[in-house]
């Protein structure tokens, strides 16, 4: 996704001098640049964290287009929160990602897709976690299982098994205890189990 793209037609203040690479600096550090609009500490932290943010869209959405979207609003959000991001606060991924989940949580309250609707193919490059699936048919079952979850099992499946988060930093994005993002799994795996149970046989 192009800076100018997000950015459009802002101008940068003159630039602190920095003397490490900025690809070395934090995400802490690089906030307190864009919080002095520049744009390329933006650029260099768009790049590290978008395909994250486009994987969690894509996974809690079923839709490329749309996770793309949700991405590219997010990035617009740390551009413009930059200049009251407070160091040492909330860890940046945390925000960010709970940022994307927010997003998704608005898109799919906009439109919900209709029952039967088989949402796009979930699955990147990356394996998933704790299904191994012997056949296009049953992949394609078990994402239309996923995608009909409730919106906060779903979100929690997807930071848990897809983006592998631990349990805690999950929690954090969702903004609920352990205990109860453990409770949303729980009611996850138990929905899929019943969903998918003549599947598996």
């Amino acid at each position: 996704m192009p800076l100018d793209a997000i950015l459009g037609n802002v101008i940068p203040l003159e630039r602190e001098t920095v003397t490490q690479p900025l690809s070395e600096l934090d995400d802490d550090r690089l906030m307190v640049m864009i919080g002095a609009e520049d744009r390329e500490a933006f650029g260099v932290l768009a790049a590290k964290h978008l395909d994250r943010c486009v994987a969690i869209a894509y996974r809690t959405l079923g839709n490329r287009t749309d996770a793309e979207d949700v991405a590219h609003d997010a990035m617009l959000r740390v551009w413009r929160h930059a200049p009251k991001w407070k160091t040492g606060g909330a860890q940046f991924t945390t925000w960010l990602y709970r940022v994307v989940v927010n997003l998704c949580i608005d898109r799919t309250r906009r439109v919900k897709p209709t029952a039967g609707e088989v949402p796009e193919d979930l699955s990147d490059d990356a394996p998933d976690p704790e299904v191994t699936l012997g056949s296009n048919q049953t992949a394609e079952q078990v994402r239309t299982a996923v995608m009909e979850l409730p919106d906060r099992q779903k979100e929690a499946l997807v930071l848990c098994f897809f983006e592998g988060m631990s349990n805690a930093d999950a929690a954090d994005v969702l903004e609920v205890s352990v205990g109860a993002l453990e409770q949303l799994l729980v009611r996850a795996r138990h929905s899929l189990r019943v969903t998918l149970a003549g599947l598996m046989d």
